[in-house]
């Protein structure tokens, strides 16, 4: 990892410096609604299901959070070792494999593992989804092996970039909510108690504010000299990731929204000499060695942009809508394909032209892409953007490989040798501009 002197180049923000207390909070309250007896649930992110959760007091556990967080501490490589001693890939996604390896060890002992944050409690039931990838319907089912809890699996639409989006809504928008409904009826009948609409619609209403506040946020970080690091930009994500529809986390994104602000408006950078501004374009963070983005920022490298966890576009309550099952499906549709409209008008594919208009936005002068061993969701097509990309915008890449948790895959002195390079032919590119 970068040493302390990289670091210390840097200005974070306090924003971002909240989250861990956040985070601990989080577990702490799974581990306390499990003690009294209130309904404690895996989930995956990016699901749709996060409003109905709130709404019917299901805390959540994010178990794909929580291998980050083992990487991110230094302790997931026992849980991976497990998991691969009793049969499971290497090449199986790092968030997995450190779930797997942590309920194995939890069933063979009769007690949880000594980790950060207490480690996961106990599951009342397992809620997976076909969003991403396959392994949020494997993982779970796997589970079966090492708990004995019911298991719900949602689909989760992504509709076909080909097709005119007008022809296919309809049936997309009734397909998901009676995905929707469908969850709410396991949920009703696991934990006894019935959703209450109102409260339902409320807590979406709350969530899309906060959605707005971190969007409006995000676009502060056009200005020169970029107000926020590359470690926050992947740590402001969590509140609205793991707690949404939370007041907290609608506080949380109002007072990024005015650190930020106040930033621009005083001229404060994150670094005291910026030189290149780069785009974030492909993959995942590696958890496990994040300080490798201060060394970026040690040679006034910033990304005032990365598109692993973006703020969501934003999206317009309709007045028309009164059923909040409904208004969830219309919104899935909508954001999972507000792009491809886009796309269709420019170059043709979307994550490409959402890479386009992010390069004049923000000014960015390269991309970076991690290709992560075990998540090819994330990383397949990466060759392919940056040469579409080069259709349109003289851009270079730099392509770093490892893990998301896996730190086994890592080398940092050949990942800075890689930036060094990178950073030289960017510098050379813009000064032949």
């Amino acid at each position: 990892m970068a040493d302390n002197t990289d670091r210390k180049k840097e200005n974070r923000t306090q924003s971002a410096r909240n989250v861990r207390p956040l985070v601990e909070s989080m577990y702490l309250r799974a581990h306390q609604a499990r003690e009294r007896g209130q309904k404690v649930a895996y989930c995956m992110v990016m699901s749709q299901y996060d409003e109905i959760l709130a709404a019917m007091d299901i805390v959540p556990v994010w178990t794909e959070n929580y291998g980050g967080l083992c990487a991110a501490l230094g302790t997931a490589q026992p849980f991976l070792e497990k998991a691969e001693a009793e049969g499971y890939s290497n090449l199986i996604c790092g968030y997995a494999r450190t779930g797997l390896g942590f309920d194995i060890l939890r069933a063979e002992n009769g007690e949880a593992p000594q980790t950060p944050d207490g480690g996961m409690p106990m599951p009342d039931m397992l809620l997976g989804s076909s969003i991403g990838c396959d392994t949020r319907f494997k993982w779970y089912q796997a589970l079966g092996h090492y708990m004995d809890v019911p298991i719900y699996c949602i689909d989760v639409i992504v509709p076909p970039v080909t097709r005119n989006l007008y022809e296919i809504k309809d049936f997309y928008v009734k397909y998901q909510a009676e995905q929707l409904r469908g969850l709410v009826e396991f949920l009703e009948k696991t934990t006894g108690c019935q959703l209450d609409p109102d409260r339902l619609m409320s807590i979406i209403h709350r969530a899309e504010e906060a959605r707005h506040w971190w969007w409006e946020a995000q676009q502060l970080c056009r200005a020169i000299p970029a107000p926020m690091t590359a470690r926050d930009h992947f740590n402001i994500f969590v509140p609205h990731h793991f707690m949404i529809g939370e007041e907290a986390t609608l506080d949380f994104y109002k007072e990024l929204y005015q650190e930020l602000k106040d930033r621009v408006d005083s001229g404060i950078g994150v670094v005291d000499n910026e030189r290149y501004r780069l785009l974030f374009a492909g993959g995942l963070p590696p958890w496990h060695s994040m300080g490798i983005f201060s060394y970026f920022g040690s040679l006034g490298a910033v990304f005032p942009a990365q598109l692993a966890y973006p703020p969501p576009d934003p999206f317009i309550i309709p007045d028309n809508i009164n059923d909040p099952i409904e208004l969830m499906a219309l919104r899935s549709f909508e954001r999972f394909t507000y792009r491809w409209e886009q796309a269709h008008r420019g170059c043709g594919d979307f994550w490409v032209q959402h890479i386009l208009e992010l390069v004049p936005e923000f000014n960015i002068d390269g991309l970076v892409m991690h290709g992560v061993m075990s998540c090819r969701a994330t990383s397949m097509g990466q060759i392919y953007y940056q040469n579409a990309v080069q259709k349109y915008a003289k851009l270079k890449t730099l392509f770093i490989g490892s893990d998301i948790v896996d730190i086994r895959t890592y080398s940092e002195a050949q990942t800075k040798i890689q930036i060094d390079t990178f950073l030289e032919t960017v510098e050379t590119y813009k000064s032949n501009k």
